[in-house]
């Protein structure tokens, strides 16, 4: 199976807060973000596996800014490792007002997909390959992220999680 560069699965969306979008404060509803969000990480992992995806996890998503009603969503997606038939995808999620000329990060997540095949099975992915610093970092810790995934999808227990393991005790240590 071929290798593929992380800049490869690259994905960006863009969306307006309409009414409808919004609660009773103007602000647009969670629940729509994650839907957006949903959708532009699915078009990464498909850029990385070209093949349809299932969502197997959605990491703590916690919100740094409020989006008002009139503001541009974008939302930036990348997948940041590639496992057997799984893959992590990393977003960054902006909110712009456009009349003002302002931008500012509301939130970021993780977000893990399967690659399915015909039949609805999990099929092989392509190795990753990162190339800046920052997917260099990514890619390392990935393997973090997914161990604590599984503990708390009830997968390993934290006993098993060697790795994790390690990092908090040097961390208690140090």
């Amino acid at each position: 199976m071929t290798k593929k560069f992380a800049r490869e699965s690259y994905t960006e969306m863009n969306e307006l807060v309409l009414p409808n979008d919004t609660n009773t404060f103007g602000n647009l509803m969670g629940g729509r973000l994650l839907y957006w969000m949903d959708i532009c990480s699915a078009m990464a992992a498909q850029k990385h596996s070209n093949s349809p995806v299932v969502t197997v996890s959605v990491d703590n998503v916690s919100f740094k800014r409020s989006i008002k009603l009139g503001e541009v969503v974008t939302i930036q997606a990348q997948v940041t490792r590639a496992f057997s038939t799984s893959m992590e995808v990393r977003m960054e999620i902006f909110a712009q007002n456009l009349p003002e000329g302002t931008k500012e990060k509301s939130n970021e997540a993780y977000y893990t997909f399967v690659a399915i095949d015909k039949e609805n099975r999990p099929s092989k992915v392509p190795e990753l390959l990162p190339e800046t610093a920052l997917e260099h970092e990514l890619f390392e810790k990935a393997s973090q992220r997914r161990a604590l995934r599984l503990i708390l999808g009830g997968k390993v227990k934290p006993e098993d999680a060697l790795e994790l393991k390690n990092i908090v005790n040097a961390a208690l240590k140090g």
